[in-house]
């Protein structure tokens, strides 16, 4: 453990000459909210705008420093690893070859190349990640290449855990929480595994998206377990199987220490953190954040620091997160309704409406008869009690709907 520490140190003294410190912020707004000390550590301030850099830093230079320097390192990532590495490659002078998968936005693919300049490569092979990381190892294989991952090796989560060191330089008193997003399972090893080693472990609270529980499910099963579908919406830590390396670390990690996030929920930090503190956070950099709600009563009067892991987010998706913000809330509801064919029945429908309800889709689907019609309703209201009015007054004029809000099928075909 104390040759972690020293490594680890080494690797904080040597990223400084990429960038300094990310800051460790207290944030008043969250602090009276939950009556507590609330820092934010904001990886989304590094160069990168995640903490990957450091990982990807740490294990390159190593790489390097031993014998037989590799004449080029590949990667698969379709976004923070990958511009973690091209910065890396710029600053050793080193080539790189990225692939990224095809579906990858173009943002991503700019904001990459960029970072790398010309001593990057960017190849778009694979409709799916898991396609992408089997053509970029065959290829590393192929040209006897450093292939870097990003999450999955000993010298990553070294350098991830460079944060540790440097919140506690930056904190002089104890933190008594730390909450750390989850998706391979980098940074959540490296932080424990330096605290450990300090001999100055907070409680660890660890953070994943529903749709992406991989080290749940491996604590579950005791092993490593591939999840047989993920939901990509947070894509930073949307991950099947957590790394072996990590999975060492924390493999005993009480399962109760975990915190699975409802993605829409999830939308309704990101939106607050972005109106109301002007912070840009990507999904998996907002997880922490939103976790705090789950844990609100043992905080309380706690110090506790939030890894706010990156803020790469595109705001072409803005909309979305809107409106799943929305949904989640209780403000925006997806209806059918059999809505008779004559004259005056819409009119009549929109009696029912509230002073705060407001029709934000209407769309005709088909006539199921020929006296009546079948209509695809969105409709908004400001109100959190607005729907359970509407319904009763909808009910007491007999009309026939039904809710498809949560339905994901349906709602993947028709919304």
């Amino acid at each position: 453990m104390a040759d972690f520490l020293e490594n680890v140190a080494k690797a904080t003294s040597m990223m400084r000459e990429l960038f300094p410190k990310t800051p460790l912020q207290k944030n008043e707004y969250l602090s009276n909210l939950y009556s507590a000390e609330i820092y934010l550590k904001r990886e989304d301030l590094s160069p990168v705008r995640s903490y990957k850099i450091r990982g990807a830093y740490n294990a390159m230079q190593k790489a390097l420093a031993k014998t037989g320097r590799p004449k080029m390192f590949v990667c698969a990532s379709a976004g923070n690893h990958a511009q973690g590495m091209a910065f890396a490659c710029r600053h050793f002078k080193v080539k790189g070859v990225i692939f990224m998968p095809v579906t990858t936005p173009g943002q991503k693919v700019i904001k990459t190349a960029t970072f790398g300049g010309k001593f990057i490569e960017i190849r778009l092979e694979g409709d799916y990640f898991d396609d992408t990381l089997v053509a970029a190892k065959a290829y590393a294989d192929e040209m006897n290449a450093g292939f870097l991952p990003p999450y999955d090796l000993p010298d990553v989560i070294e350098g991830q855990a460079s944060i540790g060191l440097e919140i506690s330089q930056q904190l002089s008193t104890p933190v008594d929480y730390m909450v750390v997003p989850v998706g391979g399972g980098g940074l959540s090893s490296g932080l424990i595994k330096y605290y450990n080693a300090a001999g100055s472990a907070p409680q660890f609270r660890l953070v994943e998206p529903n749709g992406a529980r991989s080290l749940y499910a491996a604590l579950e099963a005791g092993q490593l377990v591939k999840l047989p579908h993920v939901d990509s919406f947070v894509d930073g830590a949307a991950v099947a199987q957590i790394g072996g390396h990590n999975f060492e670390v924390l493999q005993n990690v009480p399962k109760e220490n975990l915190i699975g996030i409802d993605e829409d929920r999830l939308c309704t930090t990101i939106l607050e953190l972005l109106n109301i503190e002007g912070i840009v956070l990507e999904p998996a950099g907002a997880l922490t954040i939103d976790a705090l709600k789950d844990i609100a009563d043992e905080i309380t009067g706690k110090r506790v620091v939030c890894v706010t892991s990156g803020g790469n987010f595109d705001f072409e998706r803005l909309p979305d997160v809107k409106e799943r913000a929305l949904r989640s809330e209780g403000l925006k509801k997806y209806l059918i309704l059999r809505l008779p064919q004559r004259p005056g029945a819409l009119k009549d429908f929109l009696n029912l409406l509230g002073p705060e309800d407001d029709i934000a889709r209407f769309e005709y689907l088909k006539k199921s008869a020929r006296n009546f019609g079948t209509v695809l309703l969105g409709i908004e209201t400001k109100s959190k009690g607005g729907f359970k009015d509407l319904f009763a007054r909808m009910d007491q004029a007999g009309l026939s709907y039904r809710d498809i809000t949560d339905d994901e099928t349906l709602a993947q075909f028709l919304i």
